[in-house]
């Protein structure tokens, strides 16, 4: 069932795409976000970025501290709160499966808590995750699975990447959005935003890739003995894991690929974007 959460309790989601104001100059670079930094200073952070900065073809930059996208926040500290109450992000977009969330809760202090929204599925049941003895899998068949899998998610998380759309419409931002690693289901969420916004696909790819750089899944897979949503992961064979937890390149280039007259097409079917709503966009989170 579609729902926003909030330590508060449950509220009704409104789908309306209505024109927004643009985000005030003041908000396109508050305090926390100053000196540009790409991975966010964070204590207990996962994979968490700033999406800002990136040239688009038009030679407009997107705006550093607006846009924000993660892996779990679970991990997250007093101070990292602190530093992202300083940012002032409004809304939170969780990816994240049902045990996921679950096995990695997200604490936010309610005097900073920010509207998180998030769905009732199941990666298995959505047919994302493979079956049976993952151990008997090679690193090619891991490889392709990804590969095969990430087309697939345009059409299973259409609904979740619609609604960060409308939030972002909306103005409620700072915006941040996340999954498990904050590489797959944020990584094509992450892709989608930065094309509709206009930044070349290569640079998409790039941001992609920083993953690589920026994610540390042994850290992840030292929980593989507590309650966590990676220790099914952690007796595969090395280079299966390594296929699984790289941002490999052939991964978002079948997403890419997917999307036709270059996610044109995708942006106003399935994301229910009109130019205007892709122009209202630019105005809000371009400089």
């Amino acid at each position: 069932m579609r729902h926003r959460q909030s330590l508060a309790g449950l509220a009704a989601l409104a789908f309306l795409l209505q024109p927004a104001a643009i985000v005030p100059a003041a908000q396109a670079r508050p305090a926390a976000a100053a000196q540009h930094q790409r991975l966010l200073p964070l204590e207990g952070g996962r994979n968490f970025r700033d999406l800002g900065g990136y040239r688009t073809a038009d030679g407009h930059i997107v705006k550093w501290g607006l846009l924000f996208r993660s892996g779990s926040m679970h991990g997250l500290t007093a101070r990292d709160y602190a530093y992202l109450d300083k940012i002032g992000i409004k809304v939170v977009c969780d990816f994240r499966d049902n045990h996921e969330r679950a096995a990695e809760p997200v604490p936010w202090p309610s005097a900073q808590a920010p509207t998180i929204l998030s769905d009732d599925y199941s990666l298995t049941d959505a047919g994302l995750m493979p079956r049976g003895d993952l151990r008997a899998m090679t690193t090619a068949q891991a490889r392709a699975m990804l590969a095969k899998s990430y087309p697939q998610m345009l059409t299973f998380f259409a609904d979740q990447y619609h609604r960060m759309f409308a939030e972002l419409l909306a103005g409620h931002a700072p915006l941040a959005f996340n999954c498990s690693a904050g590489k797959d289901r944020t990584g094509i969420a992450a892709a989608l935003l930065l094309t509709a916004l206009g930044v070349p696909r290569e640079t998409v790819i790039q941001d992609y890739l920083l993953t690589n750089r920026y994610l540390d899944g042994k850290m992840i897979l030292a929980q593989q003995g507590k309650a966590s949503a990676n220790a099914a992961w952690a007796h595969l064979p090395p280079g299966v894991m390594a296929a699984f937890m790289a941002a490999d390149r052939s991964y978002i280039e079948a997403v890419l690929d997917a999307l036709p007259d270059g996610a044109h097409a995708y942006l106003h079917d399935e994301m229910k974007l009109s130019d205007a709503d892709i122009a209202t966009l630019r105005r809000m989170y371009l400089m």
